[in-house]
């Protein structure tokens, strides 16, 4: 890896079927160790439940108010300026409950690959 300067372009953000929208700002197979995605969820929305197998997420909450649910905690509020830890093949859902995007940058480790990725759409 060399030195970079990355633009983000707010044209490549996509919504997920998970019910968030996601712009991968560094997801590169030349650096495996990490990927940071900016996501934003719309208020009133839960995500769905989901788990990373083999990934630890960091979110660090941007902007906005929620809720995190993360493997048997109950569900914590979050705000402008917390850091969530999501340990690998934790359950994980997250809710903004605002009035404005609830907005939070993802760091994984190792970098997020689709297949690590799996829904629990269902379980409470």
């Amino acid at each position: 890896m060399k030195e970079s300067l990355i633009t983000m372009n707010e044209k490549d953000e996509f919504l997920t079927d998970e019910g968030c929208f996601i712009l991968e700002m560094w997801n590169t197979p030349d650096d495996g160790e990490a990927s940071i995605a900016r996501a934003r969820v719309s208020p009133g929305v839960t995500t769905v439940r989901h788990r990373l197998k083999g990934t630890v997420e960091r979110y660090v909450i941007l902007e906005g108010t929620g809720y995190v649910e993360i493997g048997t905690l109950p569900p914590a509020k979050i705000g402008r300026g917390d850091i969530v830890i999501i340990p690998r093949n934790i359950p994980q859902r997250i809710t903004n409950t605002g009035s404005r995007d609830l907005t939070f940058l993802c760091i994984c480790t190792p970098r997020f690959v689709p297949e690590e990725y799996e829904t629990m759409a269902g379980l409470p």
